[in-house]
Formats: C-alpha cells, sequence, structure tokens
C-alpha cells in the first residue's frame, strides 16, 4: 500500500504523517525529538472521529424563531444547511447587531490554541477579520497566567522577563544546589509549548538534574508534581497554604540572620515593611514556622530546618502557575519572589527565583528565541475589553463596573458572540454558571471541527479544518525549527479552513479585499515566509527561499546561548541596567499596588484565607479539597476522544485520584464510578487509588469534555467528570480578575444503581431541513 508523508507540527511536538491511499494514519515522531510526547498517540483516532463536525449547522430554535436569547442552548437539536446559507445567515446577522448596538456589543472570544500553525492562527484569524468589520470587545491575558501577567509588571517590571527568560537547564544543572518546588516541576505538562517544540529538552534535564543529586524539596499535596526520578524531599502542605509555608521560611531568615540584608538594601524595596509584617507589628501575629506550622500542616522543625538549608546552599525557588490560579493567587508568586530575595541569590547562576518550571514546556529551554512569521490582526478600534476570566460576569450583567490593575471599566452589552480556536466550557469555570451566561446574548457562533460543549451551546456551527488537512507554518518559542506544515490528507465531510470561512464573510460584508488582501492561503503562507526571511538575512542569517523550505520540510534555526541567568544583568548593575518598575529595584512592597487599596490584594505579599480551603467554615460540609489539574493525556481538552485520553479514563469518565483513607471511609474501592458535588453541581469520575496525595485532596484534571445533564434549578451533573463543573467562577483579586479554576471544597461518594451513559462521543442530534 502506498504512503505519502507529511511533516507538520503541533503545540505538543513536530512530527510527520503517513497517510494511506483509504484515509488511515500513523503518526511519526520528528527525528530530532529526544522525548517525544505521548499526545501524538491522540491524534490518529480523533482525525475522523464520529464527533467532528462535517457541515454547516443552525440551532434549530435560532433558525425557527431568530437571534436571541436562549435557554435552549446546549439542549436543543441542530439543523444542516449549505455553507452560503449560513454565510448569508451569519452576515445579515453581523450587520443587524453593528447597526442596532455597535462594534462593542460583539465580544471576540478565541483562545489561540486550536492550531501551531503561524498563518491558521484561529485568533489572529478572527481579530483580524473583526477589526475589518470595525472592532469588537477582547479579552486580555490567559487563564493560565491571567493573575502573575498583572502582578509581575508592579514587582520587576516586565513579566515576561521573568516568564520567557528564566534561568535555562544548563545553567540550573550546572550551578544549583537546592530545588524549592513550590507546585513541584510536573513533567506531564512539559511536553507542551504554544506554536509547538521539535526538540523536547525538559525531559532530559529533569535526568540531569537527578544524576547529578541535585536536592529537591518538593512542596505539593501531589507527589506526581515531581518524577520520581528525582529523590525529592516531600513537603504536602494542606492545599492553598503555600503563602503561609513561604512567610514561615522568611521568617526563620530574618529571625536567624540567615538573610542577605546588603541584597536587600542594593536590589529591593520594601523589606523593611515586609519584615515588620513578618513580626507582627502590622496585624499582631507573628508570621514564624510555629505560626505557619498550624496552617499548612507541615512541622514547624522541618521548616526551620529548610529555611537554614536553603540559606547554605545555591537555592532557586520557583513557584508553578498553578498555585496563581486561585483566590488571592497573587500572593504565591509575590511571596515567593520575597523568599528569594532574602536569600540573596537572584541574579546569580543557579539561584533566585522562577515561575513556570514544569508548566510549560519552553521554561528553561536555551533553544534560539526568534521572531516568528505572523499574520497581521490590524487594530481594534474598540478599546472595551474584559481580563479573560470574567466572561460570564460580563454576559450576566453588562453595565456592571469592575476593578482591574488599578482602574474601574464597564462591562459592555454584549448580543454576538463570535468563537474560534478554543473551548470555553473547558477553561471557565462554574459551568453551570456558564450555561446561564450563555443563554443570555442574541446569538453565539462557534468554529469547530469537533461537537465539544462549546459548539453545542452554538447557534451557527461552522466546521473548521485541523491541521492534518491544510498548510501552514509552524514553529514555537523557543523552538529550534520552523516546520513546513503539509496538508497530509483532506478536509474532513465540508470542513473548512477559519481563513475561507472568515474570507466568505468579508465578501458578503464588503471588505474581503481589505481581509484577503487579494491572497489564497497559500499565498498568504509564502509571503509571511518570504517577509520574515527578508529580515532574519539582514540579520546575517542564511535562509532558503520558499520553494527549498517547503520541499525540505523544515528550516533548523540558528541556536541561541545556551547558559543565562534570569536577572543577571540587574544583579551586575543595577544603576545601569535597572528594572522597569518605579523604583527601578525588585518591588518586594509595591507603592503603587497599596496605592490602589485593594483589601484583596495589598502592597506586599500576606496570608489571606481564601473562601475555600480545609479551614473554611464550608469544610464541615465538603471536607475533600479538589485540585482540578492540567492532565497528562491531552492539552487542555483537545482530542479528548483520542486513544491516549481515552485509555485513561475510568469506567469511560474522567479518572480522580484519592488516598486510600479517604475511600476506604466512604466504601470506595479502586475502580468504582463516584459522585463528586458541592453547592454548584456534581461530576461522575472513575476512582483511582493513590498514597501519592494528602490525605483529605482528591485530584481529577480538567478537560473531560462537559457532558450536562440540567436539573430543574440550572446546576448540571456533568456524567463525564469535568470539574469546572465544581470550581468557582470568581476572581483572584480586583487587581488581576484571574482566574481561580484550581482549587474547590467538595465531598465525594460512591454511586450505586445505575448511572447516566456518556453521550458527549456522538454527536448532537443533527437534521436536514427538508426534515423541519
Amino acid at each position: 500500500m502506498s504512503r505519502t508523508t507529511s511533516p507538520t507540527t503541533s503545540h505538543w511536538g513536530a512530527y510527520s504523517v503517513q497517510a494511506d491511499a483509504d484515509g488511515g494514519i500513523a503518526v511519526l515522531p520528528h527525528p530530532a525529538d529526544p522525548a517525544p510526547s505521548p499526545l501524538l498517540g491522540n491524534v490518529p483516532g480523533a482525525l475522523r472521529h464520529r464527533t467532528r463536525v462535517t457541515r454547516p449547522a443552525v440551532r434549530r430554535g435560532w433558525l425557527e424563531h431568530g437571534p436571541g436569547p436562549s435557554e435552549r442552548r446546549g439542549l436543543e437539536e441542530f439543523v444542516e444547511v449549505d455553507w452560503d446559507e449560513a454565510l448569508d445567515l451569519l452576515a445579515a446577522e453581523l450587520r443587524r447587531v453593528r447597526a442596532e448596538h455597535g462594534n462593542e456589543a460583539v465580544f471576540g472570544g478565541s483562545y489561540g490554541w486550536a492550531s501551531a500553525g503561524r498563518f491558521h492562527h484561529a485568533q489572529s484569524q478572527l481579530h483580524r477579520f473583526l477589526n475589518g468589520f470595525g472592532g469588537y470587545t477582547s479579552s486580555r491575558n490567559s487563564y493560565s497566567l491571567g493573575t502573575s501577567l498583572v502582578l509581575l509588571p508592579h514587582l520587576v517590571g516586565d513579566a515576561d522577563a521573568v516568564l520567557r527568560a528564566g534561568s535555562s537547564w544548563p545553567t540550573i544543572i550546572e550551578n544549583t544546589e537546592l530545588i524549592v518546588a513550590f507546585g513541584g516541576i510536573p513533567e506531564k505538562n512539559v511536553f507542551v509549548t504554544p506554536g509547538g517544540v521539535t526538540r523536547h529538552g525538559t525531559p532530559g534535564a529533569l535526568a540531569q538534574l537527578a544524576e547529578r543529586g541535585v536536592g529537591v524539596a518538593l512542596v505539593s499535596p501531589l507527589r506526581a508534581d515531581l518524577p520520581a526520578s528525582l529523590d525529592a524531599d516531600w513537603f504536602a502542605p494542606v492545599p492553598a497554604t503555600d503563602v503561609a509555608l513561604m512567610l514561615g521560611l522568611s521568617h526563620t531568615l530574618l529571625a536567624e540572620g540567615l538573610h542577605d540584608q546588603a541584597f536587600l538594601d542594593r536590589y529591593t524595596v520594601g523589606s523593611e515593611t515586609f519584615a515588620a509584617y513578618l513580626d507582627g507589628y502590622t496585624d499582631g501575629v507573628v508570621k514564624d514556622a510555629d505560626w505557619a506550622a498550624a496552617i499548612c500542616g507541615i512541622d514547624a522543625e522541618r521548616i526551620r530546618a529548610l529555611a537554614r538549608r536553603m540559606a547554605a546552599s545555591r537555592t532557586l525557588v520557583t513557584v508553578t502557575w498553578s498555585l496563581q490560579r486561585i483566590q488571592h493567587g497573587e500572593q504565591p508568586v509575590w511571596a515567593g519572589l520575597a523568599l528569594a530575595a532574602l536569600l540573596g541569590q537572584i541574579g546569580l547562576p543557579g539561584g533566585g527565583f522562577g515561575h513556570g518550571y514544569g508548566s510549560m514546556g519552553d521554561v528553561g529551554d536555551n533553544g534560539p528565541q526568534t521572531r516568528l512569521p505572523y499574520l497581521p490582526q490590524g487594530r481594534n478600534p474598540v478599546g472595551t475589553f474584559i481580563p479573560v476570566a470574567r466572561i460570564a460576569d460580563m454576559l450576566l450583567t453588562p453595565g456592571a463596573d469592575y476593578a482591574y490593575d488599578g482602574a474601574t471599566h464597564t462591562y459592555p452589552d454584549i448580543r454576538l458572540v463570535y468563537w474560534a480556536g478554543g473551548n470555553p466550557f473547558h477553561h471557565h469555570q462554574d459551568l453551570s454558571r456558564l450555561r446561564r451566561a450563555f443563554a443570555r446574548p442574541d446569538t453565539v457562533v462557534v468554529h469547530e471541527p469537533y461537537w465539544t460543549a462549546s459548539a453545542r451551546h452554538a447557534d451557527i456551527v461552522l466546521p473548521t479544518t485541523t491541521t492534518l488537512e491544510r498548510e501552514d507554518l509552524g514553529g514555537g518559542r523557543r523552538d529550534t525549527h520552523l516546520i513546513a506544515m503539509h496538508r497530509a490528507v483532506e478536509p474532513v465531510g465540508e470542513a473548512r479552513d477559519d481563513y475561507e470561512i472568515l474570507a466568505g464573510l468579508a465578501q458578503r460584508l464588503d471588505f474581503e479585499k481589505e481581509f484577503t488582501e487579494g491572497r489564497t492561503a497559500r499565498e498568504w503562507i509564502e509571503h509571511l515566509y518570504t517577509e520574515w526571511s527578508v529580515e532574519f538575512r539582514r540579520a546575517g542569517n542564511q535562509v532558503p527561499d520558499f520553494a527549498e523550505f517547503w520541499a525540505a520540510g523544515e528550516y533548523e534555526l540558528p541556536t541561541g546561548p545556551r547558559r543565562f541567568t534570569l536577572f543577571e544583568a540587574f544583579r551586575a548593575d543595577p544603576e545601569g541596567s535597572p528594572l522597569r518598575t518605579p523604583s527601578g529595584r525588585i518591588e518586594i512592597t509595591s507603592a503603587t499596588v497599596a496605592g490602589f487599596g485593594y483589601p484583596d490584594c495589598p502592597g506586599h505579599p500576606v496570608w489571606l484565607e481564601p473562601d475555600e480551603w480545609p479551614g473554611a467554615a464550608d469544610a464541615a460540609r465538603y471536607p475533600l479539597h479538589l485540585i482540578a489539574n492540567q492532565p497528562s493525556t491531552r492539552l487542555h481538552s483537545q482530542l479528548d476522544v483520542g486513544a491516549v485520553s481515552v485509555a485513561a479514563k475510568v469506567a469511560g469518565r474522567e479518572a480522580v485520584r484519592l488516598h486510600p483513607q479517604d475511600a476506604e471511609s466512604r466504601g470506595i474501592r479502586d475502580g468504582d464510578v463516584v459522585r463528586i458535588f458541592n453547592d454548584r453541581g456534581a461530576v461522575l469520575a472513575g476512582a483511582v487509588l493513590t498514597e501519592d496525595i494528602r490525605p483529605g485532596v482528591i485530584q481529577l484534571p480538567t478537560g473531560a469534555w462537559f457532558d450536562p445533564l440540567v436539573a430543574a434549578d440550572g446546576r448540571v451533573l456533568c456524567v463525564h467528570g469535568n470539574p469546572n463543573v465544581l470550581t468557582a467562577d470568581v476572581p483572584s483579586s480586583r487587581l488581576s480578575q484571574g482566574c481561580t479554576g484550581q482549587h474547590a471544597l467538595v465531598e465525594l461518594e460512591r454511586c450505586t444503581g445505575p448511572v447516566p451513559p456518556v453521550t458527549v462521543t456522538a454527536p448532537p442530534p443533527l437534521l436536514r431541513k427538508e426534515d423541519l
């Protein structure tokens, strides 16, 4: 049987596709990849899965009665229509909303994980289209880092300096003696990088740390947050209490004279205010190791011993992104930075502070930092925006004010939601509330390859191609290669590229020329590459022309430096290389943040008790602390129907991990279907018992496709195990308005009798117009 081999890439790595004449495919990792992602195993079975959207579809009620709010979204059958009718309907609705309510009433909700391609990047395509249409209400920041992206500029002047230029793994391997890893360094996450990665280097770096015998203090309720090969000292705190532990460590350093006062005086501002808080001068509470132990459940002597070990070693303090996805999520990042500053090792090789090691594959990577080709989006004439995690607030409370980073803004009145390249019913919290929010607009439009929950809650669903069904350019941050992404198979059903869909709409709305600039998709790809290569050659690099690049399938980018240290230039010359903060230094206390007057985010690191943690009043009713972390078997919710993701299910549902003590007290055995619930709703999941988790904690990863049974009061039971039914839709603080989807208080019980079947792995009811 003859096969064609096509190069491509993805957010989880570069690979080649071998396609049979009969449509079957095989996936081969890139030969230069030392640690290919297991997520590649999801690709073959998902390509033509029965959940693919094969034709344009319109919700029956919207088609029959026209646009308007509807609680039937997510519950009603769809009517398949041809492309011309779908685009005509959508173009007319866009015109109506603009004429009656203005461009501010359109929300461009794309969230850019759909493809690693530089041209067929759904977010860029949609935003370019909506800018040409006259603008739209936009979103800022991300669910992953919504808190840190706002906080870090106040502390160190630049979020990217920490998030994109952290100390390299070679530097850490050669110089670090102790890593204190708050949230661990979860290896499951390092296979993913936005835009792709050709050589996965972090697994090898972690192996080298183990070979060198670098000490690691793992601070997490989950032992799996660090590879088993690393012989770690495991601190398993009460969830959401990392800040109390950091403050106890900081107090020990100060009380025992183990801090670096000279560093604090020269490189920071506000350490004396922080020290006064630790000593209890501001609130009468001394934040010593005994105080911390009572909150976080770690023995006080272990806390003191760890502080002494940190002071005696070249120590790297790291904080995962997960720790800022909680209520008061600013505090773990701020307190971790302050703790590192007290040690005085910021800017020294192997020491200092890091944020995100194990949260994303390119944190610590020493690949090249190269500007890659990108599609210009144009300018948005509408200035209205929301922090990305506040979509339900916006839809439910138009006209309400909200605080954000020192200013007050107003939620717009959204009449049309246009989503391409994302799945809000994966990312967002309190999905019962999100369903109510999605019932409010006049129209919801979704571009999707699959019948996800977002597609099922739309009015107009337009089938889009996957990466394998189109051509593109691919490459990620610090990637070693630019990949020529060849089309491997023909589009499934009537699926079209986002570009083709939006060009058809632009033609109907009289700005096709401005949107397409007269180019086909292939001509755009060649244009973007050629434009980039000219600039790249000016910098002294040798770059093949497009035809040569396309035939080769890839271009290996020039290497970057292997060894670099976060803030090394600032450390060497703080006057000549100041930080972009008001003081030019690290702001342990920020006068700017203090001036905002936010009680939920004061001007220096503090312990603030969250609404949901084991010390809260609600813990009497809901005694288990849920950690809803990233999955190991897929990227977010992508390809949940793929083989790797499906194989990890238990009884066809997402697996929930719990300690045998918690299982025994509830009569639960390994493999049982269990019901997890709180006041917001409930989910079904399959029980997996493990001692590698703190008692009283359960872990249910995000990303199971939302499969709701809706009760009369609007609350839902997700029969497939999506934990965001249970998490709270509240902001981290008034400063950032970030996502808090990592934690929730819940209870768990064994299911008895028949359990509802999983239905989301089949398409919703689909009608033809002739059936009406």
